[in-house]
């Protein structure tokens, strides 16, 4: 089954949707790193990273670069991908208003629809409302489509960190815009 842009929907998620933050949030980072990442860490960092307190936190912030957005399945109003923004943390020194794409999932069936550019797009719109110089992310170095999706939207290399999931340190890199 194909699906084109018309089916997709995205909206800002609000306080009172951390639960389906937490599942899409999951299921998303479930999808995209069976091949990376050893089955019992892999579900031990979705309990603890993707748990719906740390959602309610995201959208409970009183700090205004907190902001959450969910992709949905228009027929079906499904949960189909989701992105976050925050205060960065990273390790590289960042601005005092700057914000970091902390997370930016949408399932594989649905890549090719535009939803990764739009949601990138709406965090570009946010950070611009907040007056945000800069717009940090970190993402693993072998996720190839992905570093090739930021360079695209504007984003280059400016540092690198590690990234632990269980015993394993995975190597990421940071990448930043200017807005």
């Amino acid at each position: 089954m194909s699906v084109d842009a018309s089916e997709i929907k995205i909206r800002r998620a609000e306080i009172g949707e951390e639960e389906t933050l937490a599942a899409i949030g999951a299921a998303t980072f479930l999808e995209a790193f069976p091949f990376d990442i050893k089955g019992p860490a892999l579900v031990e960092h979705c309990r603890v990273q993707h748990s719906v307190e740390v959602y309610r936190k995201f959208l409970e912030a009183s700090d205004p670069r907190y902001a959450c957005w969910l992709v949905e399945y228009a027929p079906t109003s499904a949960p189909i991908g989701y992105a976050v923004a925050c205060p960065p943390d990273l390790p590289q020194e960042t601005g005092e208003n700057d914000i970091e794409l902390k997370r930016i999932y949408v399932f594989s069936r649905f890549h090719g629809t535009g939803a990764g550019k739009e949601l990138n797009r709406l965090v570009d719109l946010h950070g611009q409302s907040l007056n945000c110089p800069k717009i940090y992310l970190g993402t693993y170095e072998e996720n190839h489509r992905a570093v090739a999706f930021y360079k695209r939207e504007g984003y280059a290399q400016v540092g690198t960190r590690q990234f632990q999931v269980g015993e394993e340190v995975y190597d990421d890199i940071v990448m930043a815009k200017s807005l």
